[in-house]
């Protein structure tokens, strides 16, 4: 961020963005997620069924999206110094002699903290209430983002089922999470930065926070000071990540569910569900953190008018922070993110079936 901003997703990823899709759902006959012949209600259902479980993942897990998102943003200012300190030796007799021992000692790095600290600081610092800054933005993406990725997921797996097995083969479903989550993305992302930004605002000097009252009034003040392309800022970052985490996370749930089921390890139960997510979980997050620390960065970036912006794109903003903090700062908030999206996919999965049973009896 530095500012905040970065469309997270999010995250104790974190899509992001939390990776909660809309797979939770149905035990259908090959294990997938709410299959045609087995899962959950399909068509309009799936929008509804899908908005609700991911609003309430979301706000469940939104302070570990919050420390993530820090932690990310962690470093951001350390650029190297163009004005090294300059030592010189304790007895320089004449300018030459000076100039061949004279010594640059580069500035040290910040010290890098990790998520519980960072939680910790954030509570002692700001308060508790700091844990949820930002939370109806999350609220706002999770309407916008998760309910189209889901609902448009649930629509293609319908049309692209093999009519007679009913089965989805991993091929479709890599497509339709890369449509469904790129669309989602796209729709969603005004909401991302805002999100980014109210979640990076506290660790901001005071003279410099934004202070947003809400994700209407972070919305509105974007479009006026910043033009209303601020609100699509980084958005090729956050289609870009929203494709493969949807992608990586249904497939993935969907082929480890099936393995599981087909080898007899499980039931089709609450337990198969939850270690299906917590592998679907890790194997999005390696994919998707390091266009999440970027995204982040991009959309915390903050635009002076007459100033050249921090970043000129993704790319740029990419080659600065592994140049400046190493190529392992692309993976900043990965264990908040893990630690995030696993609670974050069991409680929409359950939360979903939920959903879905109260819905069937309408």
């Amino acid at each position: 961020m530095v500012d905040d901003g970065f469309w997270l997703s999010g995250g104790f990823s974190g899509e992001g963005g939390g990776l909660g899709n809309s797979d939770g759902g149905g035990t259908g006959g090959d294990g997938g997620l709410g299959n045609n012949d087995g899962g959950g209600t399909g068509g309009d259902g799936g929008f509804v069924e899908g908005g609700i479980a991911s609003v309430v993942a979301g706000c469940s897990t939104h302070p570990l999206d919050l420390i993530k998102v820090r932690m990310q943003l962690q470093g951001e200012n350390h650029v190297p110094n163009p004005n090294p300190q300059v030592l010189r030796p304790a007895f320089a007799f004449n300018s030459l002699a000076m100039a061949q021992e004279t010594l640059h000692i580069p500035a040290p790095a910040p010290p890098r903290v990790g998520p519980i600290s960072v939680g910790i600081n954030i509570f002692q610092s700001e308060g508790a209430s700091a844990l949820f800054s930002g939370i109806s933005a999350t609220v706002l993406r999770q309407t916008l983002y998760s309910t189209t990725r889901m609902g448009l997921y649930e629509v293609f797996k319908q049309k692209w089922s093999d009519p007679d097995s009913g089965k989805f083969p991993l091929g479709r479903k890599i497509t339709a999470g890369l449509l469904a989550g790129g669309i989602g993305a796209a729709v969603g992302n005004p909401a991302d930065v805002a999100m980014v930004r109210m979640q990076a605002d506290g660790r901001l000097p005071i003279s410099q926070r934004r202070n947003y009252k809400g994700v209407v009034d972070a919305i509105t003040q974007m479009s006026k000071q910043e033009g209303i392309t601020s609100l699509w800022r980084g958005s090729t970052l956050t289609v870009n990540r929203a494709m493969i985490v949807t992608a990586s996370q249904l497939a993935s749930y969907d082929q480890i569910k099936e393995a599981i089921l087909d080898h007899g390890v499980m039931n089709d139960g609450l337990g198969t569900h939850v270690t299906a997510s917590f592998a679907a979980g890790f194997v999005a997050s390696v994919a998707s953190n390091p266009i999440d620390v970027i995204k982040t960065r991009v959309m915390n970036m903050k635009v002076e008018p007459g100033m050249a912006p921090q970043y000129t794109g993704a790319l740029d903003c990419a080659l600065k922070t592994v140049r400046a903090e190493g190529p392992l700062a692309l993976y900043k908030g990965f264990i908040p993110t893990i630690s995030r999206q696993g609670p974050f996919t069991v409680v929409l999965f359950v939360t979903l079936e939920q959903v879905r049973k109260i819905l069937k009896e309408f």
